[in-house]
């Protein structure tokens, strides 16, 4: 199984609230919803389209995972929002119980278990599984070498602070360019695979 991970992200590495005002104001964050200006349904809305029809599961940290399941219930019938539903889905934390789960086709992987069954799954399965938001468990997912695919939609915007998914551990970690695609706004959608040691 490899695992994708899937970000809107500012020139300056922020990922933070990027669908709307109160989506995440930790630390003073004033910008939430700064991907509006730069959106379009062909470029952006189509990559992630494509990103969901060809996802096996998605993966989340715990508030972002909160964040999607009291949202998307409520929009069943529209194609998107019916595959966010009924896809297979994995959240990492200490902190939900199985009777916090109330989103369709979840499952809960304990946050100190979390690194060593995503070791086995992307040894024992095949497929996609895609990473949306969940700053702090990229972040530990790049740290463990287990992210094989980034897949940035790059807006031309600086926030000037906010939440970054990169560790900050000085150790390298190469990506080759897949793909690339730009829209009118300047947004560029880029798919990055990992290189691996060999």
């Amino acid at each position: 199984m490899r695992i994708l991970v899937s970000e809107f992200i500012s020139l300056d590495g922020v990922v933070q609230a990027p669908g709307g005002p109160d989506e995440d104001t930790d630390g003073g964050f004033a910008h939430g919803g700064w991907t509006h200006p730069f959106f379009d349904p062909e470029v952006v809305g189509g990559f992630f389209d494509d990103t969901m029809s060809n996802a096996d599961a998605l993966l989340f940290g715990r508030r972002t995972w909160q964040t999607m399941a009291a949202a998307w219930p409520g929009q069943a019938g529209d194609p998107f929002a019916d595959r966010m539903n009924s896809v297979r889905k994995y959240v990492v934390s200490d902190t939900l119980g199985e009777d916090d789960l109330t989103w369709n086709n979840t499952t809960l992987l304990p946050g100190g278990e979390a690194v060593a069954h995503l070791r086995k799954l992307r040894e024992t399965e095949s497929g996609d599984v895609v990473v949306m938001g969940s700053v702090t468990l990229v972040r530990a997912l790049l740290s463990e070498g287990l992210v094989d695919e980034l897949r940035l939609v790059v807006m031309p915007v600086i926030l000037g602070g906010g939440k970054k998914i990169f560790p900050d551990d000085g150790v390298l970690r190469t990506f080759e360019l897949a793909s690339t695609a730009t829209n009118a706004a300047g947004t560029n959608v880029c798919v990055y695979r990992a290189v691996t040691a060999g």
